[in-house]
């Protein structure tokens, strides 16, 4: 089958003191026209993509193992349906010229790069049995905007002017046709807003106000709580008059009005996922260095926007084609040198220092597994930074499919990864599980820190014998110096003279004999 990849991610709100943290959630389909959609098994689809979030919002084919009718129908085809094996999800679009295939490190570079001008379009809609409106259309509007603090400087900054918002507007407030509970399904036994739906009939409400065209995505701010989560991803929907696939965001107004969960969300329908810490447990909003983990730990506010968004990590900026090359270091998995550089923090704008750096391990058969780590630096400075837990080299392992783990070297791992352990500051040494490369941040700089990395210590193939040198004996008289020259050839050996032969003639008598005897 052919069609669009919508990849929908679920985020609830930040859990109250002594609550356990609500869990994320994932959705993903194959959109291959009105009213053809079919669920894919996410975990299924993660194993035949590798790496599935590169190819969110873009055309691919899917191919199952066991070859199966698949009818046309106007109702969305169940997950639990007859398709139940994905083999192979690939893209079928064509990438920019500037993409690569595969990276230097070994990991697959399938991301399609997002430049140039993304423009976003916010519908505000309120459901037909609540009046609230919570914010004026002025505040949408000036989210976008280019002043610190607003989503048009931040995608700036962390993209390093690769993406603008130029042109994205604001419009609203519509009144939805159905109350808020219509919206809403039993799924499993749980609620669960109808995502497809609720865009469908927000952006027809808005129709004859709003030019769709070239847009590359919809922020949708709902004056009710949906399901108890915001959204972020992609759908489809007819927008004037064309049936159109984009990346689309659903905030409640405990979302919308905190600017850091509306950027976490619009990571999300850049391609983004989530980030983790290296703790082990199922909670994927413990790592506050980045906005794709943590949007609410250590982030800075604005009496107007509320939080702001901390960056994301170096990695997934990378590979969203918004590092310039200069700017990263691939240090080989046979690397033999010791090397020493300047990693400027993430946030400096225009350097000609490094920015990332990447610790490769040995590639793996399938390189979708082939496992790495990178180095990137974190500084208490600016709009968005300016409260982060400390100034440090921030270490990810990147695997499980492109997830960006934190790691932290204190055992066993703290819960939340804003902990010593997950700062390697000055005088600080780290080295990979298996010791191929190891890490240390030499001194502070203005905008970073210089950073000596080495390989692991040879060991010699035939190691000689060990040298045991004798215990010296203490004598009245001065040691004779050895000879330098080689030690001439060894003299046969002479039996070793016992008793009285040990004796000289004279001193051989009966008595003394006698002694020497016993």
């Amino acid at each position: 089958m052919q069609g669009t990849l919508q990849l929908q991610w679920a985020d609830p709100p930040r859990a109250l003191p002594g609550r356990v943290q609500a869990q994320p959630q994932l959705d993903a389909w194959l959109d291959m026209g009105p009213g053809q959609r079919v669920a894919l098994d996410v975990a299924q689809a993660q194993r035949a993509a590798g790496d599935l979030y590169a190819l969110a919002n873009r055309r691919v084919a899917v191919s199952y193992d066991t070859r199966t009718s698949i009818a046309t129908s106007s109702k969305v085809m169940s997950a639990s349906g007859a398709l139940p094996a994905i083999s192979t999800i690939v893209p079928t679009d064509r990438l920019p010229q500037r993409a690569l295939a595969m990276g230097a490190d070994g990991r697959v570079m399938s991301s399609a790069p997002i430049l140039g001008a993304t423009r976003w379009v916010t519908l505000m809609c309120k459901f037909a049995d609540i009046a609230t409106e919570q914010k004026p259309r002025s505040f949408f509007q000036d989210q976008y905007g280019n002043a610190p603090g607003q989503l048009g400087h931040y995608w700036a900054e962390v993209s390093y002017g690769q993406i603008n918002l130029a042109g994205s507007s604001a419009h609203g407030w519509y009144t939805l046709p159905k109350p808020r509970s219509a919206y809403l399904a039993d799924v499993n036994g749980k609620q669960k807003a109808q995502l497809s739906e609720l865009f469908s009939d927000c952006a027809s409400a808005a129709d004859a106000d709003v030019d769709f065209a070239g847009i590359q995505g919809v922020n949708l701010m709902f004056n009710g709580e949906l399901d108890g989560n915001s959204w972020g991803g992609g759908a489809c929907a007819t927008l004037d008059g064309t049936y159109t696939c984009t990346r689309v965001t659903w905030s409640p107004p405990w979302s919308f009005a905190n600017l850091a969960p509306l950027a976490h969300e619009m990571g999300h329908g850049y391609g983004l996922p989530h980030s983790n810490n290296s703790d082990g447990d199922s909670d994927t909003y413990d790592n506050p260095w980045d906005v794709m983990s943590d949007a609410w730990r250590h982030a800075t506010t604005d009496a107007t926007y509320g939080l702001l968004p901390k960056h994301p990590n170096m990695y997934q900026r990378e590979r969203l084609g918004w590092l310039p090359a200069s700017r990263k270091r691939i240090v080989a998995a046979n690397n033999r040198e010791t090397l020493e550089f300047v990693l400027d923090a993430g946030s400096v704008m225009k350097t000609a220092n490094t920015q990332l750096v990447v610790l490769a391990l040995p590639a793996q058969p399938d390189p979708y597994k082939t496992v790495i780590y990178t180095l990137e630096a974190r500084r208490r400075t600016g709009t968005y930074e300016a409260n982060l837990a400390g100034d440090a080299v921030i270490i990810h392992r990147l695997e499980d499919y492109g997830i960006a783990y934190s790691v932290d070297r204190d055992t066993p791992a703290a819960n939340f990864s804003s902990n010593e352990g997950s700062m390697l500051k000055v005088g600080g040494r780290w080295s990979t599980p298996d010791e191929l490369h190891w890490v240390e941040v030499v001194s502070a700089t203005a905008q970073g820190f210089v950073v000596r990395v080495g390989p692991r210590p040879r060991a010699m193939s035939s190691p000689a014998p060990v040298l045991v040198r004798p215990t010296p004996v203490a004598s009245s008289s001065p040691a004779t110096p050895r000879p330098s020259s080689p030690a001439p050839a060894a003299r046969p050996q002479v039996a070793r003279r016992r008793g009285c032969d040990a004796l000289p003639t004279l001193l051989r008598l009966a008595p003394v004999c006698a002694l020497l005897e016993r």
